[in-house]
């Protein structure tokens, strides 16, 4: 007969019964586990008391000054000229669609192209929504044409 699910059952002494404190002397009865006499024997206290010693969350340090995070600040997915060169050596037509399809960067995120290493003799037309100065001289020196988005 194959073992089914309603047919589990956990081992012999892996589950005990529920311990019913304060409910007279029989079992677990007058102090109900809770000790003789002191704060934890009469009332809850909170669960970060620490006896009377400095709380951990006044122990430390408030955060002090001004955090200067700019709300609009645009992240760009950076493309490098040598990446470029890698990733089309037929040369064309390259945006940011086509290098989302080639893996370069995410899509649906403002691209800008960097002039770390060299484009050798391909020619691209590029569009990108930046490009760095270095960038734009050596995709020019290389015979191709950048648009900015």
């Amino acid at each position: 007969m194959a073992i089914k699910v309603h047919h589990l059952r956990p081992a012999p002494g892996a589950k005990t019964a529920k311990t019913r404190v304060g409910r007279g002397e029989g079992s677990k009865g007058k102090t109900a586990g809770r000790g003789t006499k002191g704060t934890g024997a009469r009332k809850n206290t909170p669960a970060a008391f620490e006896g009377g010693q400095m709380p951990i969350h006044m122990r430390l340090p408030k955060i002090k000054g001004l955090k200067n995070r700019p709300r609009n600040k645009v992240v760009f997915q950076v493309v490098n000229l040598d990446r470029l060169a890698e990733l089309f050596p037929n040369g064309g037509e390259v945006g940011p669609d086509e290098l989302f399809e080639a893996g370069a960067v995410r899509k649906n995120q403002p691209v800008k192209v960097l002039g770390s290493g060299e484009l050798g003799s391909v020619s691209l037309t590029i569009k990108a929504h930046a490009f760095s100065e270095s960038a734009k001289e050596k995709i020019a020196a290389a015979g191709g044409s950048t648009t900015e988005l």
